[in-house]
């Protein structure tokens, strides 16, 4: 017999990033296993454009409706996705209720803001450590975000890994882009906190290949008129672009995974980043990328390596075995024995 899930997030459809992809799968390879999974998003509430990025859409001042919902589907077990205002709003109903309930720390949100406001993440921290401190288990991606939040005062973390669909995310022969080689992709939101141009400034033989949309899409795109904008892509289109490139860039220093460094291996095209939490416990040593304080080596380097080895590397991740780890760490919400702000059993 299944549980009744209830997952909770601020990033949900119509937003295209990792922490949507990542929640999508997990709930389909739960229902697979006869889980009953209902996810309360933005989309369920009246929602307003986040400030200096107004595709996506936050919902505020949620609580009485969020508590209706939640009363009427009475989960078994509830998981907070995000820190954003339902997640608040929800990690508040449970502490109120004295309920169990789990979170995930998908983004280095300190850093994430700290890039975008004129704030120090270090201001930042003790809010996020506030937020995730009642929860009985927080669902970190990699060793190096466990080991940085035990430094920071976090407690009760456990592993929830990534998958990648290897039978969409594969090698092809096909010449589907007819640029200069070599080509360098990038994959993800085209926004500050990814540090695109520090990959867009570098002088490079070959072709800059951007794949995605973002706030600063507009500004960015016109600021490098040599760069190719594809803008976003999704499912054999998106595919078929990581299997075209020659190596798959990625400049982000706030990323605690990166699961598009998962789906460019799997095609067969080695990474090129630096050596920070996500790149470093994806890849680590492995012969398939190259980690370097400087990008430009990181890149040339990486060229030389061998696609069989990374297509190899990537076929070691599946999101069975991902799913399987989600759930082994949710926690029956009634099962609390005493929880207090703060605290939790």
């Amino acid at each position: 017999m299944g549980f009744k899930i209830c997952i909770v997030t601020d990033a949900w459809h119509p937003q295209v990033n990792g922490v949507v992809r990542t929640l999508s799968t997990t709930i389909a390879e739960l229902k697979k296993r006869g889980h009953d999974v209902t996810v309360i998003g933005p989309d369920q509430f009246k929602t307003y454009p986040l400030p200096t990025y107004k595709e996506i859409r936050v919902a505020l001042f949620v609580s009485n409706e969020l508590t209706v919902k939640l009363d009427a589907l009475d989960p078994d077990c509830i998981h907070i996705a995000t820190e954003g205002p339902l997640g608040l709003a929800a990690r508040n109903y449970c502490v109120q209720r004295r309920l169990r309930f789990t979170t995930s720390y998908h983004t280095r949100f300190p850093e994430y803001i700290a890039e975008r406001f004129p704030v120090p993440a270090g201001a930042i921290y003790p809010m996020v450590r506030w937020f995730h401190q009642p929860a009985s288990a927080v669902m970190v991606a990699t060793p190096s975000i466990e080991r940085e939040l035990q430094q920071k005062g976090f407690q009760r973390m456990v592993r929830w890994s990534r998958g990648v669909d290897t039978e969409l995310f594969h090698p092809r022969s096909d010449p589907f882009l007819d640029l200069p080689r070599p080509i360098m992709l990038y994959v993800g939101r085209v926004a500050v906190e990814k540090n695109i141009e520090k990959f867009l400034d570098m002088d490079l033989p070959g072709t800059k290949v951007v794949v995605g949309g973002g706030p600063q899409f507009q500004q960015i795109s016109k600021k490098y008129p040599d760069v190719h904008f594809a803008g976003p892509k999704h499912g054999e289109e998106l595919a078929k672009y990581y299997a075209a490139a020659d190596v798959f860039v990625f400049p982000s220093l706030t990323d605690t995974f990166g699961l598009v460094i998962l789906e460019a291996l799997a095609s067969g095209v080695p990474v090129a980043a630096f050596p920070v939490p996500g790149p470093l416990d994806v890849i680590g040593d492995a012969p398939v990328g190259c980690l370097n304080n400087d990008l430009k080596i990181a890149i040339e380097t990486a060229l030389k390596i061998p696609r069989d080895e990374c297509r190899a590397f990537a076929m070691k991740y599946s999101w069975e075995a991902a799913t399987a780890q989600f759930l082994s760490h949710l926690k029956p919400v009634k099962q609390l024995a005493q929880i207090t702000t703060g605290q939790a059993a």
